[in-house]
């Protein structure tokens, strides 16, 4: 039986094209936004996916409800250790967060 109610809720901030399209393939559900402050759409139990290399992410992470996984390069360790310390509850490099769309997807979708 598919549930709505059971869908948790996908934020996106991802503003690059080639990024928004391989994730709302994987996530059709997902929600993107085009601001930072948008973010605070994001309901406490949603999943919150934002792209580390754009500014103010960083100093967003903080302030933002929900789990938020955020992704960079592979070769970019102090930004990804920096997004850690902010409070992201994962960070992955850009080809894994990419493989693992499916697993959120299979996390988020009922059907």
């Amino acid at each position: 039986m598919t549930s709505t109610a059971a869908m948790r809720q996908v934020v996106v901030f991802a503003p690059d094209l080639m990024d928004r399209s391989r994730i709302s393939s994987a996530l059709p559900h997902a929600q993107f936004v085009t601001a930072l402050d948008q973010l605070s759409r994001a309901e406490p139990d949603s999943i919150v996916l934002v792209d580390l290399h754009r500014p103010g992410v960083l100093e967003a992470i903080p302030t933002l409800s929900g789990s938020v996984i955020g992704f960079a390069s592979h070769v970019d360790d102090a930004l990804m250790r920096a997004a850690r310390a902010a409070g992201c509850a994962e960070v992955l490099p850009r080809s894994r967060f990419f493989r693992r769309l499916a697993e959120l997807a299979g996390q988020t979708d009922n059907e």
